[in-house]
């Protein structure tokens, strides 16, 4: 548990700088990804990428995790508590606690969805 919530962390932090290299490097290059903004789901790591860019034109996000744990699937659930505000002027949209869950292949990310917590 202690190497896959490393690799979490390490896509969180990478995520909420915008450094959109690092954190697709630490996912599968199939990943299968929630489109949790326009709906749907996206699938690889150049798919994510143009995602989250849509995505940051228009809201900021930022996603702290607060805890980890181990399901008896073998995946990964992370609460986390996640801002998200306008790109432009910063007016808040929403401040809510989510549930991320990881699948986790070859030491990547393979997969993730999101849940209400």
């Amino acid at each position: 548990m202690e190497a896959d919530e490393s690799l979490l962390r390490a896509a969180y932090e990478a995520f909420n700088i915008r450094d959109l290299d690092a954190a697709v490097a630490l996912m599968h290059p199939d990943v299968d990804w929630p489109n949790a903004w326009e709906g749907g789901r996206v699938r690889g790591r150049e798919a994510v990428r143009d995602y989250w860019r849509r995505q940051f034109a228009v809201i900021s996000s930022t996603v702290d995790p607060r805890s980890f744990t181990k399901e008896p699937d073998g995946s990964v659930s992370v609460e986390v508590h996640q801002v998200v505000r306008e790109a432009k002027g910063g007016g808040l949209i929403s401040d809510s606690r989510v549930v991320h869950r990881y699948r986790l292949a070859d030491g990547l990310v393979a997969r993730m969805d999101v849940f209400e917590a």
